[in-house]
């Protein structure tokens, strides 16, 4: 199996990029005096539903490559759900755990790359997409 277009393999990579965001740190917060204790996607479970769904609508979309326009349109609402998700991320972070540290490789980082990488998978099909509207016009 040879994958042909770069918005798959760019798309993949994003598949990728939020399943490690779902078994990385997210951040580091210290309960006690002595104690370090890391915070993981799976702590907050809506956090952790909302990243695999995403990672899911991503993988589907792979595979949707014979209707372009529809493509384009999960690619979109996975971007609005990774976004959502940054959101989410940072907000309860804040809340749940008041003197918590991003940890700078972690969780939220992973999310940014993997919404960097739905955008320009998104634009790589807008441009096959005109490409296909101008050989049509050729016809």
């Amino acid at each position: 199996m040879v994958i042909q277009r770069w918005q798959s393999v760019m798309l993949l990579l994003a598949v990728v990029m939020m399943v490690i965001f779902c078994c990385t740190p997210l951040a580091t917060y210290s309960p006690t005096a002595d104690q370090l204790t890391a915070v993981y996607a799976k702590d907050a479970p809506v956090l952790f539903t909302v990243a695999l769904l995403v990672a899911a609508l991503l993988f589907i979309t792979i595979f949707m490559y014979k209707n372009i326009k529809r493509q384009m349109k999960v690619t979109i609402l996975s971007m609005v759900l990774i976004a959502a998700t940054i959101i989410t991320g940072i907000f309860s972070i804040y809340n749940a755990y008041p003197g918590a540290d991003f940890v700078v490789f972690g969780g939220i980082v992973l999310l940014i790359i993997s919404l960097i990488l739905a955008l320009s998978a998104y634009r790589m099909m807008k441009s096959d997409l005109r490409k296909l509207r101008s050989y049509d016009r050729l016809r």
